[in-house]
C-alpha cells in the first residue's frame, strides 16, 4: 500500500508518498514561516500551515504519479492555538513551541510544579502546551477553544477533535500513567478537561480525508519526535535517537511504564499501539540548527559546511546554545547563549568549533542524564536530521558520548516514523519493525578521545549552562 507521510514542522512541511517496504516514491515540500517578535514572540498563520500539508502531499502524489491509500501526520507537538470549534476558524496565530511569553504563567505556578511534574512526568516550562494556552486565555478571553494545533489540523482534514497520546503527553495536562486528561493539572491551569480532545492510539483511524484525491483514512500520528524515535527502530528499553533540526532533540525509548525523572528530563508518552503504552525521556537543545543559521546572520560563516572547515584548537572556548533558553536539566527559560573563555588570542574558527561542541556537549549531558534514569548507559546513539552532514559535529558527538554514533539513512525520519504508524493503523503491517522495515545506517562515528578528556570538556561546559543559568535566574 502507499501511504502520504506528512511532517508539519516548524519551518517547513515535508509529505513523502511512502510505498511497501519503506521505499519513497514521491515526495515535496512546503515553506512555512514562522515570526519571531518581543519578549520571545514566536508565532505562525494557521491557514499557513495547513495550505502548506495540501500543497506538499498533492505535490507528493503528482510526483509519484500514485494515489494514497491512507495518510500519516507528525506535527509539531507543543504549538499552540484557539480556534472555533464549529467553523474550523483560527482566532489569530499559533503560537509555536519555541515562544517563550509563557514564562509569566509558570513563574506564577511555581508552587505547584513539582506536584505537576508528579502527575504529568514534565516539568513546569513554557516550552509545553499549557502554558501557552493559559496565556492565551488570559489574554484573549474565554472565546472557541485552546489546543495544539494538530487537533485543529486532525480536525480540518478529518472532521475529528482528537489529538494523539503522544502529542497529548507533551501539553503538561496529561496524567501520564493512565494517558487520559488529569482533572487536578487541567485545574491548576484554567483549562476544562472536558473542552480538551478525544485522546486516540497513534495507530487509530479518526475519519477520512479526501483533501488529497479520493476519500482515505487518516492515520498514523504522533508527535514529531517520537515519529523519528519510531522510524528509527528504537523498540527496545534504553534505545535513543537524536534529531538535529531547529533544536536537537534527544529521546530514550523508557518502556511500557512510566518513569519519574530524578534528572528533571522530560518524560511523556513514546507511543499508544492498541492501546498499549511505550514511555520515553526527552531532552532538548532548543537552538541547534538555528545556532547555525544565527553564525551565517553574524557573516561567521558561510554556509553550514564551513562548520567542518573551521580548524579552531583553543580548547578553553565554551559555547552554552542557549539562544532560546536552555531545556533539561536546568529549564531556564530567560537563559542566553554564551561564550566562555575567550581571550585576545581567541580566533573566528574557535568561535565556530566551540559551538559545534556546545550543541554536542548539550545532548551528551542529556543522553548521561537518561541513562541515570533508567539505570543503564546509552551503548549507541542513532542520530537524523540536517545537521547530521556535519562530519565534526557528529565526530564531537560521539566522543563526548563515548559510544557509537549511527546516522540515519533519510533526513526525513519524521515522516518515515509517520508512514510506518498509519501502516500499522491501515493493518498492513503486524509489527512495529514490519511496518518500519530493515535499514542501516549511513554512517557510524566511532570515539576517538580518551573519556577523562571527554568528562573534563563535559564537566567545563556543565559549569559554563550553570553560570548561565544562576545568571538568568538573578537579572529576573
Amino acid at each position: 500500500m502507499n501511504v502520504l507521510a506528512i511532517d508539519q514542522g516548524t519551518s517547513s512541511t515535508k509529505a513523502l508518498l511512502v510505498a511497501d517496504g519503506g521505499k519513497v516514491v514521491g515526495e515535496s515540500s512546503a515553506p512555512v514561516n514562522p515570526r519571531s517578535g518581543a519578549e520571545g514572540a514566536v508565532e505562525q498563520d494557521p491557514e499557513e500551515l495547513f495550505q502548506s500539508i495540501l500543497t506538499a502531499g498533492q505535490e507528493a502524489l503528482r510526483r509519484a504519479g500514485a494515489a494514497a491509500d491512507a495518510v500519516g501526520v507528525a506535527n509539531q507537538g507543543e504549538t499552540v492555538m484557539r480556534w472555533d470549534p464549529r467553523s474550523g476558524r483560527p482566532f489569530g496565530p499559533a503560537l509555536s513551541w519555541q515562544d517563550r511569553r509563557a514564562v509569566t504563567v509558570t513563574r506564577a505556578l511555581a508552587d505547584r510544579a513539582e506536584r505537576l511534574t508528579e502527575l504529568t512526568g514534565l516539568p513546569l516550562d513554557p516550552y509545553f502546551a499549557a502554558p501557552k494556552m493559559t496565556w492565551l486565555r488570559q489574554r484573549d478571553g474565554e472565546e472557541g477553544v485552546i489546543t495544539t494545533v494538530d487537533a485543529w489540523l486532525n480536525w480540518r482534514l478529518a472532521g475529528a477533535f482528537a489529538t494523539d497520546a503522544a502529542t497529548a503527553s507533551r501539553t503538561l495536562l496529561l496524567d501520564l500513567p493512565s494517558t487520559s486528561w488529569s482533572a487536578e493539572a487541567c485545574e491548576v491551569f484554567g483549562l476544562d478537561p472536558v473542552a480538551q480532545p478525544r485522546i486516540v492510539d497513534c495507530d487509530e483511524t479518526i475519519g477520512e480525508t479526501a483533501a488529497f484525491g479520493h476519500s482515505i483514512p487518516v492515520t498514523g500520528l504522533a508527535v514529531d519526535q517520537q515519529a523519528a524515535l519510531f522510524a528509527e527502530s528504537c523498540f527496545q528499553p534504553g534505545e535513543a535517537k537524536c534529531t538535529y533540526g531547529t533544536g536537537a532533540f534527544i529521546l530514550a525509548n523508557a518502556g511500557p511504564h512510566a518513569i519519574a525523572s530524578r534528572s528533571r528530563l522530560a518524560a511523556c508518552v513514546a507511543w499508544r499501539l492498541s492501546g498499549a503504552t511505550t514511555y520515553c525521556l526527552d531532552g532538548q537543545v532548543y537552538s541547534a540548527g538555528s545556532a547555525v543559521s544565527w553564525l551565517q546572520q553574524l557573516k561567521l560563516i558561510g554556509e553550514p559546511a564551513d562548520l567542518d572547515r573551521a580548524d579552531g584548537a583553543d580548547q578553553e572556548v565554551v559555547f552554552v546554545p542557549a539562544l532560546a533558553g536552555l531545556g533539561a536539566p536546568f529549564w531556564a527559560p530567560d537563559a542566553r547563549g554564551a561564550w566562555f573563555g575567550l581571550s585576545l588570542a581567541t580566533r573566528r574558527d574557535d568561535l565556530i568549533r566551540a559551538l559545534v561542541w556546545g550543541i554536542a556537549a548539550q545532548v551528551a549531558s542529556l543522553a548521561r542524564a537518561m541513562g541515570r534514569d533508567a539505570g543503564r548507559s546509552l551503548e549507541r546513539l542513532r542520530v537524523d536530521g540536517g545537521l547530521t552532514r556535519s562530519s565534526a559535529l557528529m565526530q564531537a558527538q560521539a566522543d563526548l558520548l563515548q559510544v557509537p554514533v549511527e546516522c540515519y539513512p533519510s533526513p526525513d525520519a519524521t515522516a518515515l516514523g509517520a508512514a510506518a504508524l498509519a501502516r500499522l493503523g491501515a493493518r498492513a503491517a503486524a509489527t512495529p519493525a514490519d511496518a518500519v522495515g530493515e535499514w542501516s545506517p549511513t554512517a557510524e562515528f566511532e570515539p576517538r578521545m580518551a573519556a577523562g578528556e571527554a568528562e573534563e570538556r563535559l564537566q567545563r561546559w556543565r559549569s559554563a549552562a550553570l553560570a548561565l543559568t544562576e545568571l538568568a535566574r538573578e537579572s529576573r
